[in-house]
């Protein structure tokens, strides 16, 4: 089986296929852009076109569509689903996002989901929250594939259970448009002052220079006054390695996510590698991602609730880690590999004359 997979030089991606064993899937490699994004060789996606696929028709037997149509138009994404409706070749989709984290108004996202949802072949989705949302907005069903590991799986290591002052980490990354860090930062600095928990207080360098993209002087503010709190480390930096970000939340016994809104997380799943406890929002469905993700809520101002976040902290000390195996990843990422066989399977199907599909 052949997938022109969009993209194909994601981790997640790159993860679907069984990690050992004949390979019934065949992903073709991501052709180079002409200008590629540092950090995703992949982007703009040069096979999100319809030229491209007319001209590449004969060399894949299934289109699946992950992520990275941000910035195409919806009428270019119709076009795209009635161009491969034209040749017979089936669409999968992965429902990763509902809510797109980079997108303040939801209008855009929206208007994409009402073309690729109803449009495609086969749906997939991460959590049977997530498939119960589908359902309901476009009356589609959806098959619930999990999140495969992020970790490479020769990388595993035991993390330590959570000694009685955890080390709790807050990553405010470029200030992400879904991010809300300065009021979760206040009052986990308020802890760390007590003595409750150490905090480490991470920002990339654009958000504190002077006329960069990301700049933020509230940013700026705060991590200047963390500085001088007792109990807060405060580290700026430009992005991490693979490697680095590995020992950064290797480093933590807790990662607090400062989601306002979302729908997925791959960085709970790298915690949930690595053993690292996450406190997320009640927003989206990280919560369904796996159990014993702590959570609270945010309130109609912006705060999160103060005393669930106390009482994740509180409940910290002498937990054992919150970690997967490499061996249980391993089984899970085989049955991954075979359920998206199959959705392919029936996909090429449902496209083929005198088996039950559309011609």
């Amino acid at each position: 089986m052949r997938v022109a997979s969009l993209p194909h030089g994601h981790v997640y991606v790159e993860h679907l296929s069984d990690p050992a064993g004949p390979q019934a899937v065949h992903r073709l490699p991501d052709p180079a852009p002409a200008h590629p994004v540092p950090g995703a060789p992949w982007w703009p996606l040069v096979m999100l076109d319809e030229t491209w696929i007319r001209g590449h028709a004969a060399e894949f037997d299934v289109y699946h569509l992950h992520f990275g149509f941000d910035q195409t138009p919806p009428q270019t994404l119709q076009r795209i689903v009635a161009t491969l409706r034209e040749l017979g070749k089936p669409l999968v989709y992965t429902v990763h996002d509902l809510r797109n984290p980079h997108q303040e108004d939801p209008t855009a996202q929206d208007a994409a989901l009402d073309v690729l949802v109803p449009g495609a072949d086969e749906l997939i989705t991460l959590t049977a929250g997530a498939a119960r949302e589908i359902e309901r907005r476009w009356g589609r069903s959806a098959t619930v594939v999990p999140h495969p590991h992020v970790l490479p799986l020769d990388s595993w290591r035991t993390h330590a259970p959570v000694p009685e002052v955890p080390t709790v980490g807050l990553h405010l990354k470029s200030l992400r448009t879904n991010m809300n860090p300065l009021p979760l930062a206040r009052l986990l600095m308020a802890h760390a002052a007590q003595g409750a928990i150490r905090l480490v207080l991470d920002a990339h360098t654009d958000v504190v220079t002077t006329g960069a993209r990301h700049h933020d002087a509230r940013v700026v503010e705060l991590l200047e006054a963390a500085r001088h709190t007792e109990g807060v480390t405060v580290h700026v930096h430009g992005i991490y390695t693979d490697e680095q970000l590995r020992d950064y939340l290797r480093g933590l016994d807790l990662s607090v996510l400062a989601y306002r809104f979302g729908t997925h997380s791959g960085w709970l799943e790298l915690c949930h590698d690595l053993g690292t406890h996450v406190l997320a929002p009640t927003v989206g469905f990280y919560h369904d991602q796996h159990p014993g993700v702590l959570g609270f809520d945010w309130d109609d101002s912006g705060a999160p609730d103060a005393a669930q976040v106390g009482a994740a902290l509180a409940a910290l000390p002498g937990l054992g880690p919150w970690q997967t195996s490499a061996r249980e990843r391993a089984a899970q990422r085989r049955r991954i590999a075979a359920t998206h066989t199959e959705v392919y399977r029936r996909a090429v199907a449902a496209r083929t004359p005198g088996e039950g599909g559309a011609a």
